[in-house]
């Protein structure tokens, strides 16, 4: 493999690439579930499937802003904040919905909005001293 090919304009164009790829997937596991694991997995998600797959989206989306080739200092913190506010608003919404509760979830609820409310604050504290 030529050298050139593994420098870092080669790890950033497919770092891109991929981050682009990933973005979508999650976007679709998030907002189009059934259709994403259909064409994912070639079958419907079956009862609490659809709520994992639309989490698994949420968290892939995070990922992705914790790899997003920008060279910001505090990206992980970002992805970190991201992941619990998405998951969170989602727990919340299945919680008040009713439909798939188990006896984690409003624990679960209430550490997701726990770290969000502390990943928001490091991310202000960092941004005012940075």
């Amino acid at each position: 493999m030529p050298k050139r090919m593994l420098g870092r304009d080669w790890t950033g164009k497919i770092a891109s690439a991929s981050v682009l790829v990933e973005v979508a997937t999650g976007l679709a596991l998030v907002f189009l579930p059934t259709l994403a694991v259909r064409l994912l997995f070639g079958a419907d998600p079956q009862g609490v499937g659809l709520p994992a797959a639309q989490l698994a989206g949420i968290a892939l989306l995070a990922l992705c802003i914790a790899c997003w080739p920008a060279r910001r200092q505090h990206s992980a913190l970002l992805a970190l904040f991201a992941y619990n506010l998405g998951a969170f608003l989602f727990l919340l919404y299945l919680g008040i919905r009713g439909e798939t509760v188990g006896p984690l979830l409003w624990p679960a609820v209430i550490l997701h909005g726990v770290f969000t409310l502390g990943f928001g604050r490091v991310l202000q504290l960092s941004r005012i001293s940075g």
